[in-house]
């Protein structure tokens, strides 16, 4: 049986006010994940459990102060990660990461909405694919939905050309949604093309405002438009971002790719889960996996359910079905194993 101990903290009302939740959840969520009970006697947080989990839940706690201290908000997701984070080391080999790394990951401002709210990563996976943008020419971002894929790529996008880093912006999807047309779509080809590219204007409507936006666009330096437009063009100095990659055509992620000219930089969001191209036809992301790996500036970043940053249910929600397809493809395996072990009998 473990040895049970006991850790204090000295903790401020306002401290505990930032980082308790509401009717203390926060709190609770992390006594249940380490099986500790946390006392709070007059602002002195006793910690009693075996001694690993009450140091994981005192680390959590310090960190979540430092974090709240410095004016990062405590909000569930933060929370669920830390906990994650922690749970993910094992009591006999080191911590795999460092005891602030919700604070450095924190301290990485990218830029602010409109309304003054700060965008930045929130995980370790995030951080990454933001170091890679800076580093890199070419990104591919991959993963699921709620992992901040497209929306930080946005943030990049905007503050390179602010900064005058790039002339312009371009933002482009491949029209397919779901094996639907635009032919059947009401409306001129504008309004057909709209309901594709919606995410990426609500993006740039929250970072750069509705009106910056508009002028920026007359002017031809933001363009929004489907991937086909993209044919037959160079774009030099500019920052493109194409959006759900997983359903362009390998000739089409070619295409695109060979558009490329001095200058500009290129982000290439997808999630191979959500492909809507027909069953017959093969992924241009997943043919650009296979052929440019090695290539020298150009950077795989792959996230991670750990990395999704939308409602907690929406974290839950991508675990189970990456649990499901993980079954489904060993169950695959297995009868495929044992089919060609009876035609070697």
């Amino acid at each position: 049986m473990s040895e049970i101990t006991e850790l204090r903290l000295s903790l401020s009302a306002e401290d505990e006010r930032g980082i308790f939740g509401e009717n203390d959840s926060y709190i609770r969520k992390i006594e249940d994940s380490f099986h500790v009970e946390i006392i709070d006697r007059n602002g002195e947080l006793h910690i009693i459990g075996d001694k690993e989990g009450a140091g994981k839940a005192a680390s959590i706690i310090r960190e979540l102060v430092q974090l709240y201290r410095r004016g990062g908000g405590i909000e569930e997701q933060s929370i669920n990660y830390a906990i994650t984070l922690k749970e993910e080391e094992k009591s006999s080999s080191k911590p795999r990461y460092s005891e602030n790394v919700l604070v450095d990951i924190d301290k990485d401002v990218i830029c602010h909405t409109i309304s003054g709210k700060p965008i930045k990563p929130k995980t370790i996976g995030q951080k990454k694919y933001i170091d890679a943008i800076r580093n890199k020419m070419i990104v591919f971002g991959l993963g699921p939905a709620g992992t901040g894929k497209t929306y930080l790529a946005m943030a990049m996008a905007i503050t390179a050309f602010q900064r005058e880093e790039v002339s312009r912006i371009i933002l482009t999807r491949p029209a397919i949604e779901a094996g639907e047309k635009l032919g059947f779509l009401p409306g001129d080809l504008q309004s057909k093309v709209d309901p594709y590219l919606r995410p990426l204007y609500d993006a740039l409507y929250q970072i750069m405002g509705t009106e910056n936006f508009i002028k920026n666009m007359e002017k031809g330096l933001i363009e929004v438009a489907p991937l086909a437009y993209m044919r037959g063009r160079t774009l030099d100095n500019a920052f493109i971002i194409l959006d759900e990659a997983q359903n362009t055509t390998p000739a089409q992620m070619k295409m695109f790719l060979t558009r490329i000219g001095f200058g500009s930089k290129v982000i290439i969001t997808g999630d191979a889960s959500q492909k809507d191209l027909s069953p017959d036809v093969k992924s241009g992301l997943d043919v650009a996996q296979s052929v440019l790996k090695g290539i020298d500036d150009i950077e795989f970043c792959t996230l991670t359910s750990n990395d999704v940053v939308r409602h907690p249910l929406v974290q839950k929600i991508v675990k189970a079905y990456e649990d499901y397809e993980k079954k489904a493809v060993n169950k695959q395996k297995t009868k495929s194993i044992r089919k060609l072990e009876k035609s070697h009998k």
